[in-house]
């Protein structure tokens, strides 16, 4: 299920949409729960830059906002391209002070240059049509000295777990999933996309070449899912921190 950039975004919107009713009991559900435990870690990340807005991308139905605000209790910009998606959030989180949501194209991000203090995407960078134009707005939008968090779903190295967790990635959830949601295809389009993003060594050089210094990224939960941190510093100002 390969698809060029426009059929790619054409076809997430209308599997997103279609799904928006049951996608966090869905995530919690076939996570086990740990979602709740990834987007903590994630937005622990942003302890320290959250004195400006933070922009949440990719943010569906808020539950990263949600989490940032909860944890940091700043001005979130959710952002998605998937209307259906931030009302059903949008109306779920009704009174939570904070969050403000956004339709628009990560690719294409309707927001000013240097705006954003953090940046965060969970599991939203791999539905990108093009990662690379996606990165490049993301630096363009980021403060200097302000840090970028994402969290998307890895393959697992670890030779043991690695055949029984792809047996549940494209046999059990796509099932299971298929029967609560009434669409098994964007759940067999989930277990495709994790085989087809970059290993977490190329995503990082893709960090790199936006722009961003300091790129990290390290697993969680046995490699099911990879968090990349970095960030944005003034020209110059890594080069004089390596200079003392």
């Amino acid at each position: 299920m390969l698809f060029k950039e426009n059929k790619k975004k054409h076809f997430v919107k209308d599997k997103f949409s279609s799904v928006s009713p049951r996608y966090d009991l869905l995530n919690s559900l076939l996570s086990c729960y740990v979602d709740h435990y990834w987007r903590r870690i994630a937005a622990r990340e942003l302890a320290g830059f959250s004195s400006g807005p933070i922009l949440d991308l990719c943010a569906g139905t808020l539950p990263l906002s949600l989490e940032l605000v909860r944890q940091h209790g700043c001005q979130v910009a959710a952002v998605d391209f998937c209307y259906d998606m931030l009302r059903f959030g949008a109306n779920r989180t009704k009174g939570t002070e904070g969050i403000n949501i956004i339709c628009g194209d990560g690719e294409e991000l309707p927001l000013p240059e240097r705006a954003f203090q953090g940046i965060t995407v969970a599991f939203g960078v791999r539905n990108l049509g093009n990662l690379e134009r996606g990165l490049k707005e993301m630096f363009r939008v980021l403060r200097y000295g302000g840090k970028l968090v994402i969290l998307e779903f890895s393959r697992p190295q670890n030779p043991v777990f690695r055949p029984i967790y792809r047996f549940y990635l494209h046999n059990i959830l796509p099932l299971t999933a298929g029967i609560i949601s009434g669409d098994k295809e964007a759940y067999k389009y989930l277990a495709e996309s994790i085989d087809a993003f970059p290993a977490p060594e190329m995503v990082a050089e893709l960090m790199k070449r936006a722009g961003f210094t300091q790129v990290r990224h390290w697993p969680l939960t046995m490699g099911i899912v990879t968090i990349y941190t970095a960030r944005r510093m003034k020209p110059g100002a890594e080069k004089d921190a390596e200079g003392g």
